[in-house]
């Protein structure tokens, strides 16, 4: 059974009514905190997401010029690289100018080109995501602190193979997903294998 009080008890001071604010007050403070809060969580997923637009015809068949990509900007930071990641970086002789391209070889590795194809100290790589065998040779030996990069339009793409390396610090973030045109949205960074020396 509940029991009320329409009385303060002895020695018990008597409640008061809240004082009530002006309701356009109250309605700017409210719409303040609001823009406030979503200003902070638009600049906390900036610190992590980017959004890109391709410009270029370099990473054919895997992205097209005109799609929009998701770049996870913590990935290195937290992270190593690995083979096959699609990357966002500032080109190394002009870092104004960003670019998309996949990691072939990681620091320390040797890589090969010859007769069509991609060697990682001297075993093969798998990859099904190119647009055509490259035209090209060439042998690199890849720095500490850097990464080996090739469109996946090889014969049409300035990437590693003419202008060298990308130095950790100019990689912007890991290509996470293209979600615009929504007909093209899917899931970028497939790992290509080291097949077995035949």
């Amino acid at each position: 059974m509940e029991s009320f009080r329409s009385e303060p008890l002895p020695n018990e001071e008597p409640t008061r009514p809240a004082p009530r604010r002006n309701p356009v007050i109250s309605f700017l403070l409210e719409t303040i905190q609001t823009i406030l809060m979503a200003l902070v969580l638009y600049f906390l997923i900036d610190l992590v997401l980017g959004r890109v637009r391709v410009e270029n015809i370099s990473m054919e068949p895997t992205v097209r010029p005109g799609q929009f990509i998701l770049v996870n900007k913590l990935a290195y930071r937290l992270g190593e690289f690995k083979r096959g990641d699609v990357i966002i970086f500032h080109y190394p002789r002009d870092p104004h100018e960003d670019y998309i391209k996949r990691v072939v070889g990681l620091p320390g590795e040797t890589v090969t080109i010859r007769d069509g194809r991609v060697y990682i100290n001297g075993q093969p790589l798998d990859e099904p995501y190119i647009s055509a065998p490259p035209q090209y040779t060439g042998e690199w030996v890849v720095p500490e602190d850097q990464v080996f990069v090739l469109g996946d339009n090889r014969n049409q793409s300035s990437d590693s193979h003419s202008w060298g390396f990308v130095p950790r610090n100019l990689v912007v973030g890991r290509a996470l997903v293209v979600y615009w045109p929504l007909n093209d949205i899917k899931i970028l960074n497939q790992t290509p294998v080291v097949n077995a020396a035949n």
